[in-house]
């Protein structure tokens, strides 16, 4: 199994409900994500997948959430747009990219800070 990963960043506001502190109150990260993928051979080329595929899929599903503010975003009016939900709407979009091209998303990786971040993968 050979695996992958590009990483890139987004920027947008979102507030908890229901968390006591200051994360309750409307503000705003920088966030950073990673996404691994992950196949069993090669392409022709030698490659699990081209990285300017692997970006620009990756980008086209950040730009859904890049200055926006996130709870007003489809499943994010419901469920609290934390890093841990973050990664799983992004998971779950790359998936469906890559459905049927013999390439799995391994996992996603978002960071709201320097120092802490949430993993989601099947």
């Amino acid at each position: 199994m050979f695996e992958v990963s590009v990483s890139m960043s987004f920027s947008a506001a979102h507030n908890l409900r229901e968390y006591r502190g200051k994360c309750e109150e409307l503000h705003g990260h920088n966030w950073k994500v990673e996404a691994a993928f992950r196949r069993r051979g090669l392409d022709k080329t030698g490659m699990v997948a081209d990285f300017v595929v692997l970006k620009k899929t990756l980008k086209d599903v950040l730009d859904e959430l890049d200055h926006k503010y996130l709870n007003a975003i489809g499943d994010f009016k419901k469920a609290n747009p934390t890093s841990e939900h973050i990664a799983r709407w992004v998971f779950e979009r790359l998936k469906k990219k890559f459905s049927g091209k013999g390439i799995r998303v391994s996992y996603v990786k978002v960071w709201e800070t320097d120092q802490n971040c949430a993993v989601y993968t099947e």
